[in-house]
């Protein structure tokens, strides 16, 4: 039976940065506009979080009961290392699924974009098939997209518009750039597992891309991040703050390009998730989100 400590590492927390940042930066986008409303802002957070980990309990799941994840090295995996039941698991992945819903609902209940609710819906069950059913689109190096889609786009504008009723400029140039940093935390973690992917039929995009130009493709999500940087920077110069942390990419760029393999690119992967967080907060500041707003 897994601890309370393998749970918790089986639920990925240095995923969690790619929840965390959209919300942070959506929200900054809302206050920009005089629309923030922390309350909202606060049961997106919970929405993405629980999201989050529903698609890593989900993902556990999935490449533990199809034998993925025998050989792996990295975080824990409590399927594929028999920590827990197959069942626990996925019944885990789906109350996380369930929380989201039920924040999700009344974060829509109070800004009263009831369309909304498909998004979130179809949110669900994205999240479900990355890795599971007959067909997962994981398997088929669309996993990427989903991440761009969902922990880019949808959670940060999602956050704006529920708060401001609008999108702008900034909060689109955000959203792509969270979007790529997400990705690029993917796609450490989907370089390390080219060598049990490929031979398991998991065929990731770093899988089709082949070594070197996934690695090659991850240096070139980050630089693209800090160009959406300065694109949110035409609307609120201030963005261009977002710059300064460029150097907490030099390290885990080198781990990439160095040819760190293995457990080797764990210290890369908790590099890039820091990344996607001081990003959003430097964004965030620079865009003028007040510290300690006031509930409107």
């Amino acid at each position: 039976m897994a601890t309370l400590h393998e749970w918790i590492e089986g639920a990925r927390p240095r995923t969690l940065p790619a929840a965390l940042a959209p919300v942070l930066l959506g929200t900054a986008c809302a206050y920009a506009v005089d629309a923030g409303h922390l309350g909202r802002a606060a049961l997106a957070l919970v929405v993405a979080l629980a999201l989050q980990v529903g698609v890593n309990y989900a993902n556990d799941y999935s490449d533990g009961i199809r034998g993925t994840d025998e050989n792996r090295t990295g975080p824990v995996r409590l399927v594929g290392q028999g920590l827990a039941p197959a069942a626990h698991v996925k019944r885990a992945a789906f109350a996380s699924f369930g929380v989201a819903a039920l924040a999700g609902l009344l974060l829509v209940a109070l800004c009263g974009a009831w369309w909304l609710l498909l998004v979130g819906a179809v949110s669900v069950v994205a999240a479900w098939f990355y890795t599971g059913g007959r067909r997962p689109y994981g398997y088929l190096g669309l996993g990427e997209i989903f991440v761009f889609v969902f922990f880019g786009l949808v959670a940060t504008l999602g956050t704006t518009y529920t708060q401001a009723d609008t999108t702008t400029l900034a909060s689109w140039a955000a959203a792509t750039g969270v979007g790529l940093l997400s990705c690029a935390i993917l796609m450490v973690n989907n370089v390390r597992d080219i060598p049990t992917d490929g031979p398991a039929g998991k065929r990731t995009l770093a899988v089709r891309l082949g070594e070197r130009r996934a690695r090659l493709t991850y240096v070139g999500m980050l630089v693209a991040a800090f160009v959406a940087c300065a694109v949110a920077a035409v609307q609120h110069p201030g963005a261009l703050v977002g710059l300064l942390v460029a150097p907490l990419a030099v390290r885990p760029c080198k781990d990439m390009l160095g040819g760190a393999t293995g457990r080797g690119l764990i210290p890369a992967l908790g590099a890039t998730g820091k990344l996607t967080l001081a990003y959003a907060v430097a964004v965030a500041v620079g865009i003028g989100v007040v510290v300690f707003p006031t509930m409107s």
